[in-house]
Order: C-alpha cells, then sequence, then structure tokens
C-alpha cells in the first residue's frame, strides 16, 4: 500500500522542459528541481513504522560498535550505535511489558535535552506508543491543558518538573534516577531490563506518531498530527541532504530543543539514518557551544538566527573553531546584513538557511551547496524532493509567478495528517487537494529559490519560539483593571522579536507597566512573557471586529523612538 501524497507533475516538467525556477505556468505549481534517486526513494510499505525504520539505517554491527552516535557535552560520556540500539529495545521491553504501553497510547515527555531523548523517542515508537512533547519551561497549567488535551496515559518527566503535573494525575516515569526516593526512571528500566521480543504492533505509516503542539496559522496553540510517513519522509529527505553536504564522519552539535520538530526530526530521529555523531547539549549556552565545538572538533550547527547573531557579535574568546563547515538555520528567516556579517566573519563556513514549519514536520526548502545560498542573500533555498508549492495571491486566489508575492502553500509526503480534534482549524490550513497554506507570505524567484517576505499568521517569533497574541491577550483579559488588549511583535536585535501588549485600563485604573508585565509573566512560560506596555485608549479595529495589528506595529515604532 503506497501511502505518500501525490504531487502534482506536469507534462512539461516530465519532458525535461522545466524552466531554471520550477515553476509550470499552465498549473501554478512550483516543482523541486531535485528528485531523489534509487537509494533514497521514500519506503511506501504500509506496516513500517518510525523506529524500525531508524533502526534498519544503523550502521552494521560490527561498525555499529565503533561508531559513535551521542556525546554528552556535560560530561563527555559517548554512547555508540550498538549501545544505543540495546537501550531502544531494553526501554521498550520495560514499557511495554513492565507499565504496559500499548499501540495508540499517547506519552507525554518533558525534559530537556539529554543523551537518553532520542532513546524514550524511539522506544515510544517502537511499542506503538504516540509521542507528545512539551518544553520544560511551560508552566503547569500549560502542561495540564497539553496533557488533557492529548489524553496522555504516561508521562516521562525530568526529576525536578513532576511537581507540574500533579494536577494532571498522570502516572509518571522519571527520565533519571532521582537523588532521594524510589521513583522509576527510564535509566533503571534501560539496565533490568533484558531486551525481549515484542508482539506485532501493526504500527502502519498512516497511523499518528506525534502530537506536537503549535500555534498554526489561526494563533491558538492545537495539537499536529504527525503519522510515521510524515516521520519516514523527512529522515528520508534529512539522509538525501546530508549525503549530498556531509561526510560520514561529521559530528553533530544539538542545542536546538527536541521536544521541537526541528530538534526532534533533526536529532532524536534524522541523523541516527546518516550515521554520524552528535554532540548534546542540554541548553543552549554560548561559551559552552563555543567550547564543544572546540573540544569535540565539530562540523555543523543546525542552528536559529539569534545564534547566529552572537557569533557575529560576540569575541570566541580564543576558541579553536576552524572544524566547523557547516550552519544551518531555521525558524525564522535571516536578514541580508546578518548574512553577509556572518560570512565576513566566518568565510570558511557555509551558511545554508531553510523553511520549514511543525505542519510540514519540520521542512520545506532548504540550500544544498554554499554556492547557492551566497548567489540569494535572505534567501531560505529550493524545494525539497518530494515538494511542490504555489504562490497564491490571498486577495484574488491567482497563482503567482516567479517574483509575485503571496501565500505560500506547500504539498508533499511531510504534511501533517491534520489538528487534533479541530477539523474547522484542519479544514482551514489543508484544502481538499491536499495543500497545506502556510500563512506565510513569500515570493520566489527564478531560480526556484524562496524568500519569506512576512507572515499572514500573527505569531512572534521569539528566539525561534512561537508565541501566539491570542494567548497572552486571553491572560490581559483576565486582569480586573484591563478592558481590552492587544498583542504584537516588537523588533528585538538579541530575540529577533518580542511581545508587546497595548492596554486599556479600567476609568481611574494606576495600573502600571510592571505590573502588567508581572501579571502575564506569573501564567506563561520565559519565552511569552511581555516585555514591553503600552497604555492606549481604545484598541483599533476593523468593521468585522479583528485587531489592526499593523496600526500597532506602526505605532510601537513611535514608542521605541520615545524611548531612546
Amino acid at each position: 500500500m503506497d501511502t505518500t501524497v501525490e504531487i502534482p507533475v506536469s507534462q512539461s516538467l516530465v519532458t525535461g522542459q522545466r524552466k531554471r525556477s520550477g515553476f509550470d505556468s499552465q498549473t501554478g505549481i512550483y516543482h523541486s528541481l531535485d528528485q531523489l534517486g534509487n537509494e533514497h526513494k521514500i519506503p511506501t510499505r504500509a506496516n513500517l513504522d518510525t523506529a524500525t525504520f531508524v533502526l534498519s539505517q544503523f550502521p552494521e554491527p560490527y561498525q555499529a560498535e565503533l561508531t559513535v552516535a551521542l556525546i554528552d557535552s556535560a560530561t563527555g560520556h559517548k554512547v555508540t550505535y550498538a549501545q544505543l540500539k540495546q537501550s531502544i529495545y531494553s526501554l521498550a521491553t520495560g514499557l511495554y511489558y513492565g507499565l504496559g504501553v500499548r499501540k495508540g497510547d499517547v506519552i507525554f515527555v518533558l525534559s530537556p535535552n539529554s543523551i537518553l531523548y532520542p532513546t524514550i523517542c524511539l522506544a515510544v515508537f517502537l511499542v506503538g506508543g504516540v509521542l507528545t512533547t512539551a518544553n520544560p519551561l511551560n508552566t503547569a497549567s500549560e502542561i495540564a491543558k497539553q496533557v488533557l488535551d492529548s489524553g496522555a496515559k504516561l508521562a516521562i518527566v525530568a526529576p525536578g518538573e513532576t511537581h507540574k503535573l500533579v494536577s494532571t494525575k498522570v502516572p509518571a516515569l522519571l527520565t533519571s534516577r532521582p537523588s532521594s526516593g524510589d521513583e522509576l526512571s527510564v535509566e533503571e528500566l534501560i539496565e533490568c531490563c533484558e531486551p525481549m521480543e515484542l508482539p506485532e504492533t501493526q504500527s502502519t505509516q498512516s497511523d499518528t506518531a506525534a502530537i506536537l503542539y503549535s500555534s498554526g496559522t489561526t494563533g491558538v496553540s492545537k495539537g499536529v498530527l504527525l503519522t510515521h510517513s510524515n516521520f519516514i519522509s523527512i529522515m528520508t529527505l534529512l539522509k538525501w541532504s546530508n549525503d549530498k553536504t556531509s561526510a560520514k564522519n561529521d559530528v553533530f552539535l544539538c542545542f536546538i530543543p527536541m521536544f521541537h520538530i526541528y530538534g526532534l526530526a533533526f536529532f532524536a530521529l534524522g541523523l541516527f539514518c546518516c550515521g554520524t555523531t552528535t554532540v548534546i547539549m542540554k541548553k543552549f549556552d554560548f561559551k559552552d557551544m563555543l567550547e564543544a565545538i572546540q573540544v569535540h572538533k565539530v562540523n555543523n550547527i543546525p542552528a536559529v538566527p539569534p545564534v547566529i547573531l552572537s557569533l557575529v557579535k560576540h569575541n570566541d574568546g580564543g576558541y579553536a573553531l576552524s572544524s566547523l563547515r557547516r550552519v544551518g538555520s531555521g525558524a525564522a528567516p535571516l536578514s541580508k546584513e546578518l548574512v553577509d556579517r556572518f560570512r565576513a566573519k566566518f568565510p570558511w563556513v557555509a551558511l545554508r538557511p531553510g523553511y520549514g514549519l511543525t505542519e510540514s514536520c519540520g521542512a520545506a526548502t532548504v540550500f544544498i551547496s554554499n554556492e547557492e545560498a551566497k548567489a540569494h542573500h535572505a534567501g531560505s533555498g529550493a524545494l525539497l524532493p518530494t515538494f511542490c508549492a504555489k504562490v497564491v495571491d490571498y486577495e484574488t486566489g491567482k497563482a503567482m509567478p516567479p517574483f509575485g508575492e503571496g501565500e505560500l502553500w506547500i504539498k508533499s509526503p511531510t504534511v501533517m495528517k491534520g489538528y487534533l480534534g479541530n477539523e474547522e482549524a484542519t479544514a482551514a490550513t489543508i484544502d481538499s487537494d491536499g495543500w497545506l497554506k502556510t500563512g506565510d507570505l513569500c515570493y520566489f524567484d527564478e531560480d526556484g529559490c524562496l524568500y519569506i517576505v512576512d507572515r499572514l499568521k500573527e505569531l512572534i517569533k521569539h528566539n525561534g519560539y512561537q508565541v501566539a497574541p491570542a494567548e497572552l491577550e486571553s491572560i490581559l483579559l483576565g486582569h480586573p483593571e484591563i478592558l481590552d488588549a492587544a498583542v504584537i511583535p516588537l523588533e528585538d536585535e538579541e530575540a529577533g522579536e518580542v511581545p508587546m501588549a497595548y492596554v486599556v485600563r479600567a476609568a481611574g485604573s494606576q495600573l502600571g507597566e510592571d505590573q502588567v508585565i508581572q501579571f502575564v509573566a506569573s501564567q506563561v512560560a520565559p519565552f511569552k512573557k511581555v516585555k514591553k506596555v503600552s497604555f492606549i485608549n481604545v484598541i483599533p479595529k476593523s468593521a468585522a471586529g479583528k485587531i489592526l495589528r499593523k496600526d500597532l506595529v506602526a505605532q510601537s515604532k513611535l514608542y521605541v523612538r520615545s524611548k531612546l
């Protein structure tokens, strides 16, 4: 059974008459200019799950004993591919026979990065479980909402975070041994469980593998349903890309959080299909990153714009960075100025931005060569194989040719199944022909390179995280002295964007900026905190009642100037 999405291919492209841009004027569709060879064909066998696919890509047994898969940057502890495989099967045995995890059970994971994180993810998939991950910075109320919405049956949680799960009454398995107490841990299950044959889970490629929470295109957090087919497709594309750009003995550095699709698809799953070594940092720290590059001779860093800005702005402190060869960038566009400054400071390093979103399993476009990236400043690369796209004018609905701006629509086997329990949002995001409406304003150039111009959706991107204005507005409106509120992005050199609130106070209220900031901060994760507050008499709105954010963005620029 073929579970992949049918990608439309024009006759002109089939006959080799495609244009340099990949654009077919008859259909209005952009096609990838690259194709997958036989060695990278996406498997279409129906009864194939993500873990089985990843494990099938591990090095041969003899090589697996010698090849290091993971290194803990803090301790230097190394895990070979053979040890990783043993751990995955041991934990899967413990989950299935010890804790009764069965196909379709949702497992909630709350943990920072660790060398155990990939083992947890792959073991959950191996027993047919469904993974849902969360940011450890989230508050107890945010976590409770996700646990309830996803229907989680078991939580795997880092010590020190269990108090956030008390109200959910979901049983918890610690990731590592606690300093005191006798709670069961993942480490203990791995050590005490001899791998046993697991009954056929009968997971199919069309089954849901993970529920990742994204604010999507409408600004309210929703569970993105990603299937085993989605993950297998994206991992195949990652392997194709890696084979073209990296050496077999390359060392990658991971500080991107694995609870995010970027970190999950890349570091917890995909790179194991390439036989590379990954150095894992618990969280990002600039000096720790520089030290890790030097100590472990890191070649590749998948990053986000604030990290690239830090590399440009800060002195390296004498650290040897000569091993570095490639830096990727995702989560937000890079400005031409930042790209130029990076290349001037690190001329030997290939800087390759890309584009993707949770709903497309983390990818859509990428630069394969440094030459292509240099030739397209501020671009986000070309469509990956199996992807096609349309640029749709949001007023006329017309498909736009190269350099015509519109909303980016994409289609690929990596596109999500839909939003959990939200048919209305799914229908608004994926049309009847399978096109995913990204909410991003863009254009393609004559070479098929994508440029993200702006976002139609109203998300604020803070250090690579997505912050939904609607969520913060809802909290603000819960304050007894706030009559109305709107939240917009305020440009910030370090973080990219920070949330700024416009607030209408109740008559006679003396509510101050610091009080508003603290009110929100007490209810949200740190990256969602409001950083600036301006008091206003009325929130500008359209006749339909929608907040006119562009008016407020323009006003915020005057606010910033007044503070200088």
